[in-house]
This record gives structure tokens, sequence and C-alpha cells, in this order.
């Protein structure tokens, strides 16, 4: 079964009140199996105009990662972040097929 992903691109507004939210998700995404990959890092953007941050969270699947995003737990974090931040999200399912090499 292929993994779920959340792709995020976010400028935080407000760093203090952001961390309200940061606290808030812990449950969900603890509760989904979330596991971040990518959190903040440095990054270059030859193409586009992404935010300040790009974050990437792994789930065990695609069903798992829309779950967590629709729960009652995490409505309770993203009504936490509310004014903190500006957040494009886009909940994806991984890929599993043929990658360049494979004969």
């Amino acid at each position: 079964m292929a993994k779920g992903y959340w792709v995020a691109f976010l400028d935080v507004l407000d760093p203090e009140g952001y961390e309200a939210y940061r606290r808030a998700n812990a449950a969900a995404f603890a509760k989904y199996g979330a596991r971040f990959l990518v959190r903040g890092g440095r990054f270059d953007a030859p193409e586009g105009r992404p935010r300040a941050r790009v974050v990437v969270i792994e789930f065990p699947s695609f069903e798992a990662a829309r779950a967590c995003y629709h729960s009652p737990d995490y409505a309770a974090a993203r009504a936490a972040r509310e004014g903190k931040a500006i957040v494009d999200l886009a909940i994806v399912e991984g890929y599993e097929g043929p990658q360049p090499g494979d004969g």
C-alpha cells in the first residue's frame, strides 16, 4: 500500500502564536502515524515561488493522511493556527511504480 504525504508551503505570521499550533497538532499526528520528513529546513526554489517554509509529513497510507486532516484532533490544531500562518497544503498518495534505471 502506498504511503500518504502532506506537502505544505507556509508563511508563519506570528511565531509565538504558531507554537500553540505545533503543540496542538502533536496528538493528531501521533494518532495517525505521522512522521516529519521535511520540517522547515533549507531549500532551493529554482522554479515558482514557494512560501518561506516547506514541510513534508509521511503517513502510513493516503487514507491515514486524509483522515488525520479531517479529524477533530487536527481541527482543533487548525483553529489554534488561525491567523498565525498562511498555508498551502496538498495531501498526496505516494508512488510505487517503476523508477529511473529499473530495467
